[in-house]
């Protein structure tokens, strides 16, 4: 009985040596790639092990025993943890029930809290036959897929699972829109949030104010100092280029004709697999997934194109108002969206279209030999390897 009481602490005490010595080895012998992919998988693993504690911790009462009312507020209390999280983790270790391959995936370190609440999200009681029927789909794509490409997987399979929902959803956070500045003593401070449609509006056009601002930075350094200015000589950092884009917007708004002038249309690009042309799923040309529904109010002032991903890589752009030049770069920076080297994810729209068989080598200029790829990336492809120590 005594030998069953101390195998715990015995347990805990050669983790927490552990840990200690690994702590206390110098970063710069802990700085590789196979320890890092280590400490973020054992980091999953603890965090799985917290959760499912907790949630047993929470339904046997132990936290009663001390006085406190729920667990939360015994974690919080004792582990100064901030509330917030406790429920996170306790609402994640109590799913983990009805999703026993989710549960296994985050044991083994193979996904983590964050693929969990992305799951935990889109379970409802209208979906939780779909999940349960398509889950091992879902945790495969957790394990094989950048987080953004897996959270684009799971929007995409709640619009089929939960049509009606997922429109009521979009809507739902369209009137939660709000943006607010009140002055303070620094100056002025506030808050946006936005649907995905707005937001991306938003988004694209500050992005786009802001690039124009770092090139302006960048002339001003390189001639200040007569050579490629670093990132940290630049006048501005990227934040208060941020605020400045922002407010430039604010003066170009007020100083627009919107009497004798048009308003800008913004261009809805609507992506469909070639199998399913008839099916719901619409995103945006930068990627996120938008319910159907929340665009209808944009039919009357928006530019829409169709793209049809069909075989072979290629893909069919309809006809526009408002044209990208040249139509094969258009499609394939839809298709692509981002740099394809596994490493980066910079916009297409900040990238070059490569061909993937050289020009020099008989490759042709089309979509199939085609992806984009950033200038540094571009770049790499055809520098020499450095030779061999």
């Amino acid at each position: 009985m005594e030998q069953d009481t101390l195998a715990p602490d015995l347990r805990y005490a050669t983790l927490s040596e552990g840990l200690k010595e690994l702590i206390e080895t110098p970063p710069s012998l802990r700085c590789d790639g196979e320890t890092l992919t280590f400490l973020q998988r054992s980091r999953s693993q603890i965090d799985y092990l917290i959760s499912t504690s907790g949630a047993e911790f929470d339904q046997w009462g132990e936290w009663g025993r001390d006085g406190a009312l729920s667990a939360t507020a015994w974690v919080d209390t004792t582990c100064h943890v901030p509330k917030k999280e406790v429920r996170a983790q306790l609402r994640r270790g109590k799913a983990l029930a009805v999703l026993p391959l989710v549960a296994q995936a985050w044991k083994d370190g193979d996904i983590g809290a964050a693929h969990v609440d992305a799951l935990i999200r889109v379970r409802r009681p209208v979906t939780e036959e779909a999940l349960s029927r398509d889950e091992e789909i879902l945790v495969d794509a957790a394990r094989t897929l950048k987080f953004a490409e897996f959270a684009t997987v799971v929007d995409s399979w709640e619009q089929y699972a939960d049509q009606d929902g997922t429109d009521e959803a979009a809507e739902a956070k369209r009137a939660q829109r709000d943006v607010y500045l009140y002055p303070s003593p620094g100056g002025y401070l506030g808050e946006m949030r936005f649907d995905t449609i707005g937001g991306a509006i938003v988004s694209k056009e500050l992005k786009r104010l802001e690039a124009e601002l770092f090139e302006a930075d960048r002339a001003e350094a390189k001639e200040r100092l007569g050579r490629d200015p670093r990132h940290d000589e630049l006048a501005r950092t990227a934040a208060q280029r941020r605020a400045d884009a922002m407010t430039e917007m604010a003066v170009r708004s007020a100083a627009a004709n919107v009497v004798e002038g048009r308003r800008p249309e913004p261009l809805f690009s609507v992506l469909v697999d070639y199998p399913t042309l008839w099916g719901r799923i619409s995103k945006l040309e930068d990627g996120p997934v938008v319910a159907p529904g929340s665009l209808l109010s944009w039919l009357n002032t928006a530019t829409f194109e169709r793209i049809v991903f069909a075989p072979g890589k290629r893909a069919e752009c309809s006809v526009t108002s408002r044209f990208f030049t040249g139509a094969t770069r258009r499609v394939i920076e839809v298709r692509d969206q981002q740099c394809q080297h596994e490493f980066c994810d910079r916009p297409a729209e900040e990238c070059q279209i490569d061909h993937i068989v050289p020009w020099s080598e008989g490759g042709l200029t089309d979509q199939s030999n085609a992806q984009v790829l950033c200038g540094p990336h571009n770049r790499m492809r055809y520098e020499r390897p450095p030779p061999d120590g």
